[in-house]
């Protein structure tokens, strides 16, 4: 934990770019005073009111700053000057999972179910406080350098201490049904994305990858996917009940946690038990300033 203060940029050492992104770019840097690792993301103030995303930033700074769980990359603090905005994180050192899949085309059924376990862990622990992703993807999943998952990215998050949102948001691979009729959502626009992922990782592709937009649409709101023969009965299994076109239909994440085939292809420790339902006062412990 990188101790309390009012951070310059002066009180890092500037090392390789890690990532680039339309608002700015990630490098790695060291911590000075503690001799720290970690990942520097730098943001454009003028890009971020040009394109008008300044609640995003906010809304990613304000939740995952406040989110504690091995299997979410770590906002440790962030700060600015007049032209800039820094966000201090933890560093991953194996990168992205949409990088690792590029390289070696889809993973292996155990890698993948372990992916799928930290992840819904990780999940459990997000919807417990209320807290929705809503932009589960490749790009936005971290690898550590003991190979555990970091969820990262909480852009598109929201804290709702309502049941259902109405935002159309994430990207279209990922987008469920009922997102793109603009129906209301819920948390289980998460468990749809897990499945997603799963198949990505397995296949090598999305489910619903077509040569225009509107054939994905409507692949999307009928639900129409082939799981190739290739894939094992298990993780079959497990995408079929969360890639459903009716959310109150699919797979819970205590669901996930116990499927057969994550129970005995991942073997690690469940960190976080999903609670039966989230609470009012959790959502509050989420958004509630902090000290750190």
């Amino acid at each position: 934990m990188i101790s309390r203060k009012m951070w310059t940029i002066d009180d890092f050492d500037i090392g390789r770019p890690l990532g680039k992104g339309k608002f700015g770019s990630v490098f790695l840097a060291r911590y000075k005073a503690e001799r720290t690792i970690v990942a520097l993301k730098v943001l454009f103030k003028e890009q971020i009111r040009k394109h008008n995303v300044v609640h995003q930033v906010v809304r990613e700074i304000e939740i995952q700053h406040h989110l504690l769980h091995p299997n979410i990359l770590r906002l440790k603090g962030f700060f600015h000057d007049k032209q800039r905005v820094y966000i201090i994180l933890e560093y991953a050192e194996a990168g992205e999972l949409y990088t690792r899949l590029k390289k070696k085309g889809k993973l292996e059924e155990p890698e993948a179910a372990r992916y799928v376990r930290q992840l819904a862990d990780a999940l459990a622990y997000c919807h417990d406080k209320q807290v929705i992703h809503r932009d589960i993807k490749p790009e936005n999943i971290l690898i550590d350098g003991k190979g555990n998952l970091k969820i990262a990215d909480f852009g598109w998050a929201v804290v709702s201490a309502h049941s259902r949102r109405e935002t159309i948001c994430g990207t279209l691979d990922y987008l469920p049904p009922e997102m793109i009729s603009g129906h209301t959502h819920d948390s289980t626009v998460d468990n749809w994305a897990v499945g997603v992922l799963l198949f990505e990782m397995l296949v090598g592709r999305p489910p619903f990858e077509y040569p225009d937009q509107a054939a994905t649409l409507q692949a999307i709101m009928k639900c129409r996917f082939a799981i190739p023969s290739f894939v094992s009965a298990g993780p079959t299994d497990l995408i079929r009940r969360l890639v459903v076109k009716e959310p109150c239909m699919r797979l819970s994440i205590a669901g996930i946690l116990a499927h057969p085939w994550i129970v005995t292809m991942a073997k690690l420790p469940i960190i976080h038990k999903p609670e039966p339902t989230a609470t009012a006062s959790s959502a509050s412990q989420v958004t509630q300033s902090s000290t750190e």
